[in-house]
């Protein structure tokens, strides 16, 4: 029981479980860009995790391949550097490190050099030998996206990547591509092309950490295993959707990136527009990645398209002050470091329900969650004699993405005592706490799902490319200027306030940071 005296029990249920994720295949892992930021950050703290809970195939090994030149016992030295300050499990478990050290080994090489390919093979036979790992080979892209097509063409014509022609092939051949899958839909189609010239789509996994976390898989087994709420999640019983991911930090010395990216193409084209799918979804056939993904790509047929004129009144970009100043960004740049939107699916569950939503840079929080509004009660039962009397609220139900993971409901409820006063209870449920185990980081799942073959959580081409399709538009309607100005807000605070017109011309309002 806490201060607030709500008490959550857990009872998970005895049997076997719905989905058994199944021991991954021996395999090699390959890290192009393995000096980078990503790899130092997220992808050896993921798989050294991995192998701390003996999640990893016995016979394992990692292929660092960078175009510095790298020394096998100096480049150990560095990832266990990076370890100690970004391993999710703190003091550095020394055991695991023991194991983990004798199974990464080096390549240094360009991107564009049939010479360096040629050494990785060899190097990769060697390591297939030595450790056992059967000729799996798994391809990590964590470099720019400019050396996506190099390094495909390096791989293919080296004999490293070949495509499938029937499932279950064995020795395996995959790759994982890092955002952005493109810049806009004809780079993306472009890049499709260059990918599906090689390999076969079920061999290519472009990765989206958002969809490795633990709260956004669980917006499925939420909406789905509780007959409590799916008959309400339509248009008959729900106002509106808003979906949020505010960033308390700028764009923190990746201004030259950012400035490219802005935020629309950095977090609505793919993470934001992936929670809203998951959200608005038809229940899929069965759980098998297919049939999910499927069922995600018609709701992006499904978003009623935004051209020209109608990105001015549908969509408000903002900047930070002082971003303009940043290292890297152009001294006029038009980037939007803050988004807010609103979304129409034309399908016959959401037909009328509009979807809210926001991201942004120097915000005043760290936040990322999607509140389902539901309808207010049909009637003033409680509207008692005078005109100021106590404001029902809706229902909210929300799904905390992150910090605190969690899903919280608001409800209203009578106050003790002699009148009838009304007043606001919010339950509130923390994945942390109830179930008494930390969240795993997304990497670690996305990297376990990619040696496995499982694809449910990455990106389809078709889905991308219709994901795209619907941004595109108002991209180029926002860097012409027909979709409006780009305006300032300062840092910390809610973003700009021409935001608050998108939901008040429909007489609502944002949940407040």
């Amino acid at each position: 029981m806490d201060a607030q005296g709500l008490h959550i029990e857990t009872h998970p249920r005895e049997g076997d479980p719905v989905l058994r994720a199944g021991r991954p295949d021996p395999c090699t892992v390959v890290i192009f860009g393995a000096t980078g930021d990503l790899a130092e950050r997220k992808l050896f703290p993921a798989l050294f995790e991995l192998d701390r809970s003996h999640l990893l195939p016995d016979h394992f090994a990692i292929v660092a391949y960078s175009r510095s030149k790298l020394v096998g016992d100096a480049f150990r030295e560095h990832v266990k550097e990076g370890l100690q300050k970004f391993a999710r499990t703190q003091p550095l478990d020394e055991a695991t490190w023991k194991r983990f050290a004798p199974r990464l080994e080096v390549v240094s090489g360009a991107y564009d050099d049939p010479a360096s390919f040629a050494r990785l093979r060899e190097k990769l036979d060697e390591v297939s030998r030595h450790h056992a790992t059967d000729g799996n080979q798994l391809y990590y892209m964590a470099t720019p996206a400019s050396t996506f097509p190099q390094i495909l063409h390096g791989l293919a014509e080296a004999g490293l990547l070949k495509r499938e022609e029937q499932p279950g092939q064995r020795p395996w051949r995959r790759l994982v591509i890092e955002k952005p899958f493109g810049h806009d839909l004809d780079s993306a189609r472009e890049l499709n092309r260059e990918l599906s010239a090689v390999l076969d789509e079920k061999q290519v996994f472009r990765i989206d950490h958002y969809l490795g976390k633990e709260t956004v898989q669980n917006i499925l087994v939420f909406r789905f295993a509780n007959a409590i709420f799916e008959p309400l999640w339509n248009r008959n019983h729900i106002d509106h959707v808003e979906i949020t991911a505010a960033e308390k930090i700028g764009v923190e010395g990746r201004g030259g990136f950012y400035d490219e990216t802005g935020v629309i193409r950095d977090m609505v084209q793919n993470h934001l527009l992936q929670v809203l799918a998951l959200c608005a979804m038809e229940p899929p056939v069965s759980f098998a990645a297919e049939d999910i993904r499927d069922e995600k790509t018609k709701v992006f047929r499904a978003l009623r398209p935004l051209e020209g004129r109608e990105v001015a009144e549908a969509v408000v970009a903002g900047q930070y002050e002082g971003y303009r100043k940043e290292k890297g960004v152009k001294p006029d740049s038009r980037t939007p470091t803050y988004v807010a939107m609103k979304m129409n699916v034309d399908s016959w569950r959401w037909q009328g329900v509009p979807f809210y939503v926001r991201a942004g840079k120097n915000l005043k929080q760290r936040l990322t969650e999607v509140s389902i509004h539901f309808k207010s009660v049909p009637i003033g039962l409680f509207a008692g004699e005078g005109a100021t009397c106590q404001r029902l609220q809706p229902n909210v139900l929300t799904l905390r993405i992150q910090p605190k993971e969690g899903i919280a409901l608001s409800f209203e409820s009578k106050v003790p005592g002699e009148d009838v006063s009304i007043a606001g209870v919010t339950m509130d449920f923390n994945y942390a706490e109830s179930f008494d185990k930390p969240v795993p980081e997304a990497y670690e799942r996305l990297l376990l799902d990619c040696m496995r073959g499982n694809a449910t959580l990455f990106a389809r081409q078709d889905s991308v490319e219709q994901a795209w399709s619907y941004v595109t538009p108002i991209l180029r309607a926002l860097e012409s200027g027909e979709g409006g100005e780009v305006h300032t807000y300062a840092p910390g605070t809610s973003g700009p306030d021409a935001a608050n017109a998108i939901p008040a011309r429909d007489g609502r309002r944002w949940t407040r940071l």
